[in-house]
């Protein structure tokens, strides 16, 4: 029977932690948090709920999760983030892969809670990911916020049945602020890789994305809160594109050669 190590990266969680923390219990060998320098209570309840706590500065996510790897006890890993949660399906599917464990790493369904509700549509669901896994034969990858689990060629991999319960956003306002952080962040990143886009598509894009959200992934049906996020997608869309185009605005400016007298 394979020991499964439950990592997870915090920083200021202590909302979300002690759950995430609670929901691992029953399948895990072993916790791992790595917190890049919390200032709330995320490593004293860490502790409490029997997880080994390890200061790491953050660098980016990717690399924060490596280092969580690289210091787990089992290959086999569970990755989750502070603010999700296993079901009580997937915790019984987990139990049953430790008896029987036939895939090198395992696709899990994650369902979104967003304001007191969960998101069936908008494309928030089932977006399946992989975070059960033998980390021989994956690794995180990616730069900024953009970080990806990419498995070796040949790997194979399973389905679980339950979903991972992902406590997203308590307010509006926090996806709002969120919003505005990762969209610099994205845009910092797109210049650094020169990317640039066309004047056209920082119009179209914005009304495509609420459109593909709202209608062709029935975000309809989420009622408000689908309709808040389909808006909330299409406002950090079109903010990436200004944020980007203002950088090269910037940059333009600040090499501009100074007029001769």
């Amino acid at each position: 029977m394979p020991a499964i190590s439950v990592v997870i990266i915090a920083l200021n969680e202590e909302k979300n932690i002690g759950r995430c923390l609670q929901s691992v219990q029953p399948i895990a060998d072993e916790i791992i948090v790595v917190d890049s320098g919390s200032t709330d209570n995320t490593a004293s309840i860490s502790k409490k709920n029997g997880a080994k706590v390890l200061q790491h500065p953050f660098k980016d996510f990717a690399d924060q999760k490596n280092f969580a790897n690289s210091k787990a006890s089992h290959d086999h890993i569970l990755s989750i983030d502070a603010d999700e949660a296993l079901s009580e399906e997937l915790t019984r599917s987990v139990k049953n892969i430790k008896t029987g464990w036939q895939f090198d790493a395992y696709q899990i369904k994650r369902l979104t809670n967003y304001c007191g509700k969960w998101i069936r549509h908008c494309g928030w669901y089932p977006d399946p990911k992989i975070r059960i896994f033998n980390r021989r034969a994956a690794r995180w990858e990616g730069k900024g916020i953009h970080e990806e689990l990419v498995l070796q060629p040949g790997v194979t991999f399973g389905k679980l049945k339950g979903d991972l319960l992902h406590y997203s956003f308590s307010s509006i306002e926090q996806h709002m602020n969120t919003i505005n952080r990762f969209s610099s962040l994205a845009a910092k990143d797109m210049f650094e890789r020169g990317k640039k886009v066309p004047a056209l598509k920082k119009f179209l894009k914005p009304i495509s994305t609420f459109l593909r959200m709202y209608i062709f992934r029935l975000g309809f049906l989420d009622g408000f809160h689908g309709f808040v996020i389909c808006v909330n997608s299409a406002h950090s869309s079109f903010l990436k594109m200004v944020k980007l185009h203002n950088l090269y605005h910037q940059y333009k400016k600040s090499h501009e050669q100074p007029e001769k007298p």
